[in-house]
């Protein structure tokens, strides 16, 4: 069997979004659109799922993020933007 176990965070993602579709779309006494909704809330959980099992897994293979090196120089990543884009406007009296 493989370890790849980010396969199964989808199926329960759906299940429980459709779950909580349904007694949505029972409450708006609107049962399409909740199933809509908990098909488009399930695969968001399962998708959200998938990528917080991935992260888990790679935080125990040494490969964190950070700099490779330890001689203090900026990631060409880091890019310095100046005030942070506002608009510089002074107030008024």
């Amino acid at each position: 069997m493989s370890d790849n176990k980010n396969g199964a965070f989808l199926p329960l993602g759906m299940g429980a979004g459709i779950a909580i579709g349904v007694a949505l779309g029972t409450a708006l006494d609107n049962l399409a659109l909740g199933l809509a909704l908990g098909v488009a809330i399930g695969s968001g959980l399962g998708v959200a799922g998938m990528a917080a099992g991935r992260s888990k897994k790679k935080d125990g293979d040494g490969s964190a993020g950070g700099p490779a090196s330890d001689t203090g120089e900026r990631a060409p990543r880091d890019v310095d933007a100046g005030d942070g884009g506002g608009d510089g406007g002074g107030g008024g009296d």
